[in-house]
């Protein structure tokens, strides 16, 4: 008999315990300042270079943090190595943590991209994140490109840009073959992504959804669970494990 594969769509609210905060929620970044959004949105960030300057210093301002995995990340790294499940996280998130808690990275996808690199917008080329903030902390207020002199921003997907079709294609196709699907700490409001929770209960996955606030796909879910995301997600694994 195979065994059943377990997919689980992560959102902000699943790093929250680590420091990170969330954007939408009732204590989101949005709420708390609405111009933060200036800084991953990618027309802004090309446009102004106060709006990138201001995001080299948040970027160095959240590195110096060293969020660290909790127990939401770690419970899902135990259900993988339990061999009970094969398990595949598709993560809104861009910090890396997933893979921090023990996730091999072939299993886990990143839609929005990594904050763990930087990219350039002119001829592409690649580089480690904390090379661009060593340079920051040099001086360098907006560093440009060492290749080509163009313009850097983290490898994450900002508003404005569009996700990346073949890590979009691989999630779909996850989603479509799963046995259990799991929404944690995301608000399935931002599309495509929210749209895979309807498609892996259209092909009969069991959806639940975990999260503080009401989502769009609830009143689809075979189970909402309403408690904190530190406790509800080990303990939800531990039963689809058992």
């Amino acid at each position: 008999m195979s065994k059943p594969l377990v997919a689980l769509l992560t959102g902000a609210g699943v790093s929250t315990d680590s420091g990170i905060p969330d954007y939408r929620g009732p204590n989101g970044l949005w709420r708390s300042d609405p111009d933060a959004e200036k800084l991953v949105t990618y027309a802004y960030y090309m446009g102004d270079p106060e709006i990138r300057r201001r995001s080299w210093r948040m970027r160095r301002e959240n590195a110096a943090r060293a969020p660290e995995p909790n127990a939401a990340h770690r419970a899902v790294t135990e259900l993988e190595r339990s061999g009970a499940a094969a398990v595949r996280v598709i993560t809104q998130n861009v910090d890396g943590l997933h893979q921090r808690a023990g996730m091999p990275d072939r299993k886990v996808l990143e839609l929005h991209g990594s904050v763990r690199g930087v990219v350039c917008t002119e001829c592409q080329a690649r580089s480690p994140m904390e090379d661009a903030l060593a340079r920051v902390d040099a001086g360098e207020d907006d560093p440009p490109c060492r290749e080509c002199g163009g313009v850097l921003k983290p490898a994450t997907v900002m508003f404005g840009e569009a996700l990346d079709p073949m890590v979009l294609g691989e999630a779909a196709a996850i989603s479509k073959a799963c046995t259990v699907f799991a929404a944690v700490g995301t608000s399935l409001q931002v599309h495509p992504a929210a749209g895979l929770a309807g498609l892996a209960a259209d092909h009969g996955a069991r959806l639940i959804v975990v999260n503080a606030e009401p989502t769009p796909y609830d009143d689809r879910a075979d189970e909402v669970i309403r408690e904190p995301i530190g406790t509800a997600l080990p303990g939800l694994l531990r039963r689809i494990s058992a």
